[in-house]
């Protein structure tokens, strides 16, 4: 597969003209110490961010980039050991043949497509590659690994018996990364972990007990034999059964911090009292929720006025049930809001004509939506078609019939997020207390990387924007492999804090942006 990468002649001159690095630690004349810890046998925890997975999938070389290899990199200066991988057959990523999945189990390594629509105009629009090849085992009895990161995996995963069997996958309670490289059947991802006496680690779990409620628009799926069923996701205040969760449902923060509290006291046991642990960023900070603008259709006057006699009689019927009116007036301009799905409304559906009956729930949306990146591929489309509509065409996505409630993150849904992560990260800050172990502000560089300002490393500087801020890959969520650079030396910096070593920083600059397929 040929890969073009971008910005790569850029950085390069602009490291050559730059001496002077904008990280509080310089790379340069550094004496390594491992001060108050033992590195020599380090294990990583997590999820696909720990794995390196980026672009939509887990492939080869982008493994070769995650933040723990850095990570041990740096650490055997100090003493560390060996540190391998659970790497992917090859640099492709997905699996075909699994039962459960509808014969595929995650979407393979992503590409970007140009469109010229009618109404939004040139739009990046992120396509899923098939999958390469079937699951291939390489664990089993006495093999083990230091990176365990397991793309998918929730909170409560890692302390879950039979994750790793294939004879689980059918029902959907077994992750087939975690298949690859677990020891046996019925062992979880903890018991593997500490089997290996590990003296350090790092720990960075949690975001997917609110991510794949947000990446599904606030949906709830259930996928089991290839068909995916959606419901409204409800809150699980209350629930403390992982078992009863259906795929989408925001973990209940009682949940994760027992989980988490389960794996730290695994570790303990096993005489791991030393290492570093992420709290969560805010998923609706990262691009597939922030490159698609809530505001993206230009209209015509005609367009306008035609668009605004329809509103505006579902306004006026809005009105007659005793419902505040959802749609605004549009204009003859560039940044119209699109029209959405809202499920927290009360909905008129009954009351609508056959072919109304589409605006239910509707309303246009606002500043406080968030709109995803897969809406991209779908607003200004007919969807008849999938092409630019037609000009007689009368459906147009986002314009004149809603975007699927999958599609958008409401403001009411972004605000049960930002809570279940607040409640997550007030929990994981105690945890490395109570513990007495580093902390890593992940929410904190995220809110960073996503401010107009951004990070900079010698002169390069990097943002939360969408292929061209540099540390995000195409996937809009997980970062390039100098992103988890920058990841890296935030873990590196809050190691070196709590235990007095001296790992040095790495240079974000030496690893890839942005790749096309």
């Amino acid at each position: 597969m040929k890969k073009l990468y971008i910005s790569t002649v850029a950085a390069t001159l602009l490291l050559a003209a730059s001496c002077k690095t904008d990280f509080e630690n310089s790379t340069e004349d550094v004496v390594v110490t491992s001060g108050e810890a033992n590195f020599s046998k380090y294990i990583a925890l997590g999820n696909s961010l720990t794995s390196g997975y980026r672009d939509g999938a887990l492939y080869s070389s982008g493994q070769a980039e995650s933040y723990p290899s850095m990570l041990a990199m740096q650490m055997k200066l100090a003493g560390g050991g060996e540190f391998t991988q659970p790497l992917m057959p090859n640099n492709v990523g997905g699996f075909i043949g699994i039962p459960g999945f509808g014969g595929k189990y995650n979407l393979a390594l992503v590409d970007v497509k140009d469109y010229t629509g009618a109404v939004t105009g040139k739009t990046l629009s992120p396509v899923q590659a098939n999958p390469a090849a079937q699951l291939d085992v390489i664990g089993g009895a006495g093999k083990y690994f230091g990176n365990m990161g397991v793309p998918g995996a929730k909170s409560f995963h890692l302390v879950t018996p039979g994750y790793g069997s294939a004879a689980n996958l059918a029902i959907g309670a077994a992750n087939p990364y975690f298949v690859r490289f677990a020891t046996s059947a019925t062992t979880t991802v903890l018991a593997d972990a500490m089997a290996q006496n590990p003296t350090f680690f790092s720990l960075w779990i949690g975001a997917n007990d609110v991510l794949s409620y947000s990446t599904s628009g606030g949906t709830n799926s259930t996928t089991i034999g290839g068909v995916t069923t959606y419901t409204t996701a409800t809150d699980q205040t209350g629930n403390t059964n992982p078992a009863t969760y259906k795929s989408n449902d925001i973990s209940d923060p009682n949940v994760v911090a027992g989980s988490i509290k389960a794996v730290l006291d695994g570790l303990k046991s096993k005489g791991a009292t030393k290492g570093v642990i992420s709290n969560i960023p805010y998923v609706t900070s990262i691009p597939y929720f922030t490159r698609v603008p809530y505001n993206p259709i230009p209209l015509s006057a005609a367009s306008a006025s035609a668009l605004n006699a329809n509103f505006g009689q579902l306004n006026t019927a809005l009105t007659s049930l005793g419902q505040a009116k959802r749609f605004v007036t549009l204009s003859s301009a560039s940044s119209n809001p699109v029209l959405i799905i809202d499920k927290s409304l009360f909905d008129i559906a009954p009351y609508l004509p056959a072919n109304l009956k589409m605006y239910g729930q509707a309303r246009h949306a606002t500043s406080e939506d968030l709109i995803l990146l897969t809406a991209s591929g779908v607003i200004g489309i007919d969807p008849t078609t999938g092409l630019p509509p037609a000009p007689t065409s009368q459906t147009i996505g986002g314009v004149t019939i809603p975007l699927a409630d999958q599609l958008v993150l409401t403001k009411t849904e972004a605000a049960k997020v930002k809570t279940a992560t607040d409640a997550y990260n007030t929990a994981i800050s105690n945890l490395a207390s109570q513990y007495g172990l580093a902390l890593v502000d992940a929410n904190a560089k995220m809110r960073e990387l996503n401010s107009a300002s951004g990070i900079l490393w010698d002169g390069v500087k990097y943002t939360a924007t969408f292929v061209t801020g540099g540390a995000f890959s195409l996937d809009g969520v997980h970062p390039t492999g100098r992103g988890y650079a920058i990841i890296a030396n935030e873990f590196l910096k809050a190691i070196n804090t709590k235990y007095k070593s001296n790992l040095p920083m790495i240079s974000p600059n030496s690893y890839s942006g942005v790749t096309f397929p």
